[in-house]
């Protein structure tokens, strides 16, 4: 049996511009962090040659062709696994529409496993390179590059994406006093609606394709990711939250169903209440707000959004790995 654990992320800056319709005319750019919420993913031998695959719901067949999920399907055979073998997950957070990259991050997880599982080792690069070619080339999901890559490395990154589909991951270096502050300054809210993310990716991707003024948002966001960083090493969490807002402002132009009269109420109720920035994580329309504020306003922010769930958050250090190996 092996397990892998594989954590969830939030990212800060940038989101939109690792979409291949802004990237591949101009590099993209985000500031992204794991954090300590994970979906783990337990392979096992199956008695029989059947598969078993099992989520919301549980699936088995005789052949991997014949199976329903695509991300197990195309990781099984990306690997070249085709029977006796069982698959499980459990998620730390809601894995649907949260915001919070859950499908990559499971595919990643997926992938690391069953190489594990074959008793082959795949290092972080692979993992993210495998899991974009299973989500968006093989199974046509509308979706950027971050999550995978940010799933499989861990920690605090700034992440580019160049024209040539390269990908650069870069550690934000910077004193651990201050991922520490920037740790307690967070408040992450849940809101309890969810969104079909590839509604509004399928907009936001046309949308950049077609309009100048999208592309000049985009190219501000990717400017602000550059900002963050360097604000970052420099030890320097003044404009924080003025940077999460301008993103923010930016972001919801995107698409139509990136905000809603329901999540600016939030984000301005939040804001009244001492937050000095935020967003809504993900492609936007619900999951979790995410707010910048400091610590001494928390209070008082969750007081103004009482219908809101507070989850606290760490950051993790660490991306995709495997946690439990039991040799039949």
């Amino acid at each position: 049996m092996i397990i892998s654990r594989t954590p969830l992320r939030i990212s800060f800056a940038g989101g939109g511009s690792d979409l291949s319709a802004y990237y591949r005319h101009e590099p993209g750019a985000v500031v992204s962090v794991s954090i300590d919420k994970y979906i783990y993913i337990t392979v096992n031998t199956k008695f029989d040659s059947q598969i078993r695959a099992s989520y919301s719901i549980t699936e088995i067949v005789d052949h991997v062709d014949d199976l329903r999920h695509q991300l197990i399907r195309e990781a099984l055979r990306m690997v070249g696994r085709d029977h006796s073998i069982e698959i499980t997950s459990i998620s730390d957070i809601p894995s649907q529409g949260t915001g919070l990259g859950s499908s990559s991050t499971y595919t990643v997880g997926l992938l690391n496993a069953l190489y594990a599982f074959t008793g082959r080792f795949a290092g972080a690069d692979r993992l993210a390179r495998e899991a974009c070619q299973i989500e968006i080339e093989h199974c046509g999901e509308p979706i950027g590059k971050q999550d995978q890559y940010i799933a499989a490395h861990g920690g605090l990154q700034f992440i580019q994406f160049n024209p040539d589909e390269s990908v650069f991951v870069d550690p934000v270096i910077c004193r651990p006093q201050t991922k520490s502050w920037l740790e307690e300054r967070l408040l992450m809210l849940y809101t309890g609606a969810t969104r079909a993310t590839a509604n509004v990716l399928r907009e936001q991707r046309a949308n950049t394709e077609s309009s100048e003024a999208q592309r000049a948002g985009l190219r501000r966001m990717v400017q602000l990711a550059h900002e963050l960083r360097a604000a970052l090493i420099c030890d320097d969490l003044s404009s924080f939250g003025e940077v999460l807002h301008e993103g923010w402002m930016h972001k919801r132009e995107l698409a139509s169903g990136v905000t809603n009269p329901q999540i600016d109420d939030w984000y301005k109720r939040g804001r009244g209440a001492g937050a000095s920035g935020g967003k809504i994580l993900g492609a936007g329309g619900g999951g979790f707000l995410l707010l910048y504020a400091p610590v001494e306003r928390h209070a008082a922010i969750r007081a103004a959004l009482p219908e809101l769930r507070h989850v606290p958050i760490h950051f993790a250090p660490q991306g995709s790995k495997i946690i439990y190996v039991e040799d039949a």
